[in-house]
């Protein structure tokens, strides 16, 4: 370890000789550090490096290091008084809402319905603050719907700013540790979603490094720690969580089935480094892992993990934006691309050694333009293995075009309001709600639609959270939004259901309604509320618009079982009777059906040596893989659990 130290040390001199030489005096540079993967610099006069627009990209190529320029703390104005100055500084018809600070990496975040006046004509108002308080200013536009869950975030990093920047230095001189070995082989092991859907995992090793991509749980399986946990008993992983060996845990996006576990490991001290991801999906998963533990307390289970334990996964996720790439290992370089599926979701694309082999992993992902979002990214600089999704990868796994979807999703809910019925939609709360509202609410803008469109469960704040990234959506939407000005996510259709009671008014009312609520396929959540009472009556529909995984209650109802026991809270079984119409339509999953996953390898660039098929039933992950040999001629596996592949 000391030796280490000094070797990092010994970097960081050389480096401090470079920026003594191409940074102005008057800069007042006081340190130089490592912190995450970025070399951070710290000026007592940050204006005088603002004044050359090219410095710090001049200084990042000589370097070939990720640079930020950071007051020195020493200099900041106190927040209250910083804040006081910004509102004296910032003209009023910006409508500032909201003013915070992040210590860590000294950061002013001012929220304002009109950012632009908040940076001014060429950035002068940004200038004049950083010249007046000292905080680094970034201007943003005010979300729409105002997010918790946001807002607690800020509150987290602020609060724990001592702690997170002690963290980033360890980060920092780990990434740029002396390595031990010259990277010459690496293998993946699958820990969990090979062969099945659920509990993704995949741990990446090569002789100097350790990195997960994904930790999830298995959320229909709960009962069965064998088969709801990733494969903690795996002996290569074992010893690197013992040994304290995993540099970094990538998360590709925020579903439980990818994130659920990540607290978990923070509860029992068996990891205690970064997680890197994008900002959304850090926020989302935030979201969902709290309301985890909610339906688990509401079920009578001890949850995994404490509200306690998320707080410490967002003091040490360092979130990213797409195309950016950072080292995250002496020997591994991390960028993340658009995947399509839902906000925030992420294409892996690991480049490890001095080009000795890249990785890119698909986690979910869809192919064809929604209405949310852009399709995925299917160009990189280099990929020599892919490791892809196959949910929807058997041979006649062909979804229904999208514009075919939403003309039955009408047609179904247009007959079930004819007979005054309620249509049921069960949805996941972070993607298929969202993409389900921009269809109604267009048909209700344009009068095809007259009942309220009741929104239950986190659908609300997860959909606060998407208006707060509109750099994600899709570029129809951004143009609505930005150009047009019009926010569809606010349409007065939408009703957010507050409270039990609430609910069970509008169960009771005879009046008919679109219900949208979570969980998307019956598992906890109030979706299994209303379909208990719901269910009985013929006039009503549901209406399936996700996957329905095996051993669900929605996979059973969707398969026509007609009567379902349940246990209710009183622990008593009642047994529900399904009157109501089930339909499936199966257009607007977030998942690439078989058309979207032969055409995303057909149109990969460049063409991969090796694909390997995971998150998918078995039979559709062995089927995806010997036709994408048969028809590419490329080397293809569909390996189980616990198998270890070497790539290199």
């Amino acid at each position: 370890m000391i030796r280490r130290e000094t070797f990092v040390d010994d970097i960081l001199k050389d480096i401090r000789a470079v920026i003594s030489q191409m940074v102005p005096r008057e800069a007042r540079v006081t340190e130089v550090e490592f912190e995450g993967p970025e070399l951070v610099i710290y000026v007592k006069n940050p204006e005088e490096i603002m004044r050359d627009g090219d410095l710090i990209k001049n200084l990042a190529k000589v370097l070939k290091k990720r640079i930020s320029v950071r007051p020195d703390p020493e200099i900041l104005l106190p927040p209250e008084k910083a804040e006081e100055m910004i509102m004296q500084i910032v003209p009023p018809e910006a409508e500032i809402t909201n003013i915070s600070f992040d210590p860590s990496v000294g950061e002013v975040i001012i929220e304002a319905r009109k950012p632009g006046l908040v940076i001014g004509k060429n950035g002068e108002t940004l200038r004049e603050i950083t010249q007046r308080v000292h905080w680094a200013p970034r201007a943003v536009r005010t979300p729409p719907i105002q997010s918790q869950t946001i807002y607690s975030i800020r509150q987290i990093l602020q609060a724990e700013a001592k702690d997170r920047r002690k963290f980033l230095r360890q980060v920092g001189r780990n990434i740029y540790r002396k390595p031990e070995y010259k990277s010459r082989w690496i293998r993946v092991t699958g820990l969990g979603g090979f062969r099945e859907v659920g509990r993704s995992a995949l741990l990446v090793q090569t002789d100097e490094s350790y990195v997960l991509v994904d930790f999830g749980v298995n959320v229909a399986a709960l009962k069965d720690p064998t088969k709801a946990f990733p494969h903690f008993e795996a002996p290569e992983f074992r010893y690197v969580l013992d040994e304290g060996l995993l540099d970094a845990i990538i998360i590709t996006h925020a579903h439980l089935d990818h994130s659920g576990m990540l607290p978990y490991l923070f509860r029992y001290k068996l990891f205690d480094g970064p997680i890197y991801t994008t900002p959304p999906t850090r926020d989302l998963m935030t979201l969902l892992q709290q309301d985890f533990i909610e339906i688990q307390h509401m079920n009578g289970v001890e949850p995994l993990y404490r509200p306690r334990d998320i707080k410490e996964v967002v003091k040490h996720t360092i979130p990213l934006d797409y195309g950016e790439v950072r080292d995250i290992a002496p020997d591994i370089r991390l960028t993340l691309h658009n995947a399509g599926h839902i906000l925030g979701s992420a294409i892996v694309h690991l480049h490890i050694g001095n080009g000795l082999h890249n990785i890119a992993v698909t986690g979910d992902f869809k192919f064809i333009p929604t209405r949310l979002l852009e399709p995925a990214v299917s160009r990189f600089p280099r990929v020599e293995t892919l490791i892809m999704e196959s949910t929807y990868g058997a041979s006649n796994d062909y979804q229904m075009p999208r514009d075919e979807a939403e003309k039955r999703l009408i047609e179904v809910i247009h007959d079930t309001i004819k007979r005054g019925g309620k249509v049921l939609i069960p949805a996941m709360a972070v993607g298929r709600a969202q993409e389900i509202m921009m269809v109604l609410e267009e048909y209700a803008r344009v009068g095809g639609l007259e009942v309220p469109i009741y929104l239950d469960g986190m659908i609300w704040e997860a959909t606060a959270i998407h208006t707060a990234y509109p750099e994600y959506l899709s570029k129809r939407l951004r143009e609505q939004i930005f150009h047009e000005g019009y926010n569809p996510f606010l349409n007065p259709v939408f009703k957010s259901v507050a409270n039990s009671k609430e609910r069970q008014d509008i169960i009771d009312s005879g009046e008919p309604a679109i219900i949208i609520a979570t969980s998307g396929m019956l598992v906890g959540g109030p979706s299994v509320e209303y379909f208990k009472q719901l269910a009985s009556d013929p006039k009503n529909s549901m209406i399936f618009v996700s996957y329905q995984a095996e051993g669900t209650l929605g996979r059973q109802v969707q398969r026509g079982l007609r009567e379902i026991p349940l246990v209710g809270e009183d622990g008593k079984t009642e047994v529900v009777n399904v009157n109501m119409q089930i339909h499936t339509i199966d257009g607007f999953s977030g998942h690439a059906d078989r058309r979207e996953l032969i055409s995303y390898v057909a149109r990969l660039r460049p063409r991969p040596e090796r694909i390997i098929t995971v998150h998918g039933e078995a039979h559709k992950c062995l089927d995806l893989a010997s036709s994408v040999h048969k028809k590419f001629n490329l080397s293809t596996r569909a390996p189980s659990n616990l198998d270890a592949i070497r790539l290199k």
